[in-house]
């Protein structure tokens, strides 16, 4: 089967997925272990119940688009177009908003809860929580990619490698509107030291450790 072409048109990653397993005569499953992803995710993905991935996760639409012998810009610019026609997010879990303003100066704490409980309040809260999640994000992108770190730590964690990948691609996974309390114990608290907006610019300063 030849590489397929370019698509002119963008679809769901999930179809295009689909419809490339279908021409190869392939699974999901192939395709998880190519990717080295559990069978579930791979299956999420492909079934569309799982929204697709941000376009610049190379580390998983690399190997994918290398797999189902793709053009190199498909399945991110597919991802790029489904994300953009998604709901907008909701607003952050409360429990994350609590901890994320722990990490800020106390005076500022009680000025930002007061802004955060305006009507318009929910998109302060997405910029704050999705800037501070891209910060960590990064962090994590470095250490998926130090496989040999990763096995060290599943070893540590007591867990397989897959499992301690998959937190990971979890982790990276997130937004705004569904990062967890664990996500921020165990990713944001851990790198970010402090942090502050202007309330009018929005531009943030964000101290790390």
């Amino acid at each position: 089967m030849p590489a397929a072409l370019p698509l002119k048109d963008p679809v769901k990653v999930g179809q295009l997925l689909r419809r490339r397993l279908r021409e190869l005569k392939r699974t999901p499953r192939e395709l998880a272990e190519a990717v080295q992803v559990t069978e579930d995710y791979m299956a999420d993905l492909v079934s569309g119940r799982r929204r697709p991935p941000a376009p610049g996760r190379s580390d998983l639409y690399a190997p994918m688009t290398k797999f189902l012998r793709l053009h190199r810009n498909d399945l991110p610019t597919c991802a790029r177009a489904e994300r953009a026609a998604a709901v907008a997010a909701g607003r952050p879990d409360p429990e994350v908003c609590r901890q994320v303003l722990e990490l800020c100066a106390p005076e500022r704490q009680r000025l930002l809860q007061r802004r955060v409980a305006r009507p318009e309040g929910a998109e302060l809260e997405r910029v704050i929580v999705g800037r501070l999640l891209l910060v960590a994000q990064g962090f994590v992108n470095r250490k998926l990619e130090d496989e040999v770190g990763l096995r060290m730590a599943a070893v540590r964690e007591g867990c397989t490698y897959l499992q301690a990948r998959m937190r990971l691609l979890e982790f990276l996974d997130a937004d705004a509107a569904s990062l967890t309390p664990r996500d921020c114990d165990e990713f944001l608290r851990p790198r970010i030291t402090t942090w502050d907006i202007d309330l009018d610019t929005h531009a943030m300063r964000i101290v790390l450790k």
